[in-house]
């Protein structure tokens, strides 16, 4: 498999049938589906889909959140396209997001974030965020520490920072960089103040940047400046790698860059399995109305075509995209319009028809 780098694993002649795990998901998750399965199949994407449940549908349904079921489904397919999963705040089940990319060691979490809405706050963005998906403070090792008769005086968290884990997530960043011409990554830390754990990952990092000397630069930055860099000129940036927590934070910042989260495509990648989601919540105020935009979704099943090898069937959804956007022919209300999630898909739809007409 080449998950790594998007690279084509199937020559687009060979009239192939992709088998594929769907995770319509919950709240909105199920509208926004049926609309982007909608436009893949006008779009005639060589996809047979095999649904399944997670998260809050999944514990309603089958009394679990991530039932085997689904586990063995991705496991024979190898990529799937997931929904937004409700996770609860502060109790209850864990998120299933990082059950899934713990379980199929989904390391490499890739986030473009591309400007692709006319009213954006900033136009012509075009960066991508790889953040490692497994280790740091998202590991989930944590625990309480009694004291004085109260068993939870303190919450403690480990920083679990390994150099495995940031070798291959900084040379995935490199050889990203260098399959789709990237000239510049740049690695985010805080190895000023953490100097063990952040220490190690940027020692890691300029090591596997000294074998791309010359064919993609580098740089390191602090994260705090970084994110603030990315408000002021966020066209200096081409690649940012980071660890898992810095990752998450930093690539919801570029989403706002372009829009929000409506329009944030994430791609989760390991040598097992890939798995293609919607970024934003479920949005459980507004489930069921019809309303939900469903762009991030779309593009994360562009993402899901290149790695299928499928990419002018990719290039061509974009561009309707691109175009339906640009028109401001069905916007819905996130992006001050009144269109319906299924109008926008049709508008989408329709473009792609007058591309192949």
């Amino acid at each position: 498999m080449h998950n790594e780098t998007f690279d084509e694993t199937h020559d687009e002649t060979d009239d192939v049938t992709h088998d594929v795990t769907l995770l319509p998901g919950d709240g909105i998750g199920p509208e926004i589906s049926r609309t982007v399965l909608d436009i893949l199949e006008a779009a005639g994407a060589p996809i047979r889909w095999h649904e399944c449940v997670g998260g809050v549908t999944a514990l309603e349904t089958v009394g679990e959140p991530l039932p085997q079921a689904t586990l063995d489904s991705i496991e024979t397919t190898a990529v799937a396209l997931k929904g937004p999963l409700t996770t609860p705040i502060g109790s209850g089940f864990r998120s299933v997001n990082v059950a899934l990319r713990k379980h199929f060691d989904l390391f490499a979490n890739v986030r473009p974030a591309l400007t692709l809405l006319p009213s954006a706050r900033y136009p012509g963005v075009d960066l991508v965020i790889v953040r490692e998906n497994t280790e740091g403070l998202y590991a989930g090792i944590e625990h309480f520490i009694g004291m004085e008769n109260d068993p939870r005086a303190v919450a403690e968290s480990v920083m679990l920072i390994t150099r495995y884990g940031s070798r291959r997530i900084v040379r995935f960043a490199f050889e990203y960089a260098l399959a789709h011409g990237r000239r510049l990554v740049t690695l985010v830390h805080k190895a000023n103040i953490l100097k063990y754990t952040q220490g190690l990952f940027l020692e890691v990092g300029r090591q596997v940047a000294a074998e791309y000397e010359g064919r993609v630069e580098f740089d390191d930055r602090i994260v705090d400046a970084t994110a603030m860099q990315l408000v002021l000129d966020p066209y200096q940036f081409d690649v940012i790698v980071t660890e898992n927590m810095f990752g998450d934070i930093l690539s919801d910042l570029a989403a706002g860059l372009i829009g929000g989260l409506g329009f944030a495509p994430g791609a989760n990648l390991g040598e097992r399995a890939a798995i293609f989601e919607a970024v934003h919540g479920s949005a459980p105020d507004i489930a069921g109305r019809g309303i939900a935009n469903p762009t991030s979704l779309l593009l994360a099943s562009c993402l899901m075509l290149d790695h299928l090898g499928e990419t002018s069937t990719a290039a061509r959804i974009r561009a309707a995209l691109r175009r339906t956007l640009d028109e401001g022919a069905a916007r819905t209300p996130d992006i001050g319009g009144t269109a319906r999630t299924a109008e926008f898909g049709e508008a989408v739809i329709e473009r792609l028809e007058g591309d192949t007409a």
